[in-house]
């Protein structure tokens, strides 16, 4: 019963605040294709949803596509500018995801969706198992943002998160993130993990049985 009023508060609150947020949005794609004309205003890539699927998650886009000689993507540190960090701050970017829980792709609360080189830092069990809820906009990892010192540690939250979910811990994970967005909180990426690396990688079983893959 739990789940069944997640989804419904889900697509009613998507709904609802998918209104309310669409001239912030509009105004915050306005102020980017000001500041950044050279690119589109939203930021789409691929993650891993629900059951491991992929789907494509919405963002607004916070930073340059500025590339070295040699064409490959500045660091983002380098790309990432006032405006961006403008945006960032209060939490806009974010606002545009409200398209993929409408989508009944993502979930106001859940993991964070990760992109498909980070889910080899789990096991096949553990990917299972994260992927069996919808990925979230916050969660129990992204309030917690900064407590992790490599990317094997941040999925323990969310695998954390999935082990116990209930109504109940969606709500304090719901009011600890509307604290961090109306203090401005969110931390700066200077803090959080640093990408997959090569240790983190779990090896995969190439005997198991495709159909129970």
């Amino acid at each position: 019963m739990g789940k069944f009023f997640k989804i419904f508060f889900d697509y009613l609150f998507a709904l609802i605040f998918g209104i309310i947020s669409l001239p912030f949005i509009l105004l915050a794609i306005i102020f980017i294709m000001i500041c950044s004309p050279n690119g589109s205003p939203l930021f789409v890539q691929t993650r891993i949803g629900y059951k491991g699927k992929p789907f494509s998650i919405i963002k607004l886009r916070t930073m340059t596509n500025k590339k070295d000689e040699t064409g490959q993507l500045l660091p983002s540190e380098k790309r990432l500018k006032f405006w961006g960090k403008i945006i960032r701050a209060t939490n806009i970017d974010e606002l545009t995801q409200i398209w993929n829980i409408l989508a009944f792709q993502m979930s106001f609360i859940g993991p964070r969706p990760l992109l498909p080189n980070e889910m080899q830092i789990m096991t096949e069990e553990e990917q299972k198992l994260r992927q069996s809820v919808r990925p979230g906009i916050s969660g129990w990892e992204a309030v917690n943002e900064g407590a992790s010192s490599n990317r094997t540690e941040m999925a323990q939250f969310d695998l954390y998160y999935v082990k116990h979910w209930s109504f109940g811990f969606d709500i304090k994970i719901f009011f600890k993130t509307i604290l961090k967005v109306f203090t401005f909180n969110r931390p700066d990426d200077s803090v959080r993990a640093p990408k997959v690396r090569e240790e983190e990688i779990k090896e995969v079983d190439e005997t198991a049985d495709d159909g129970n893959r």
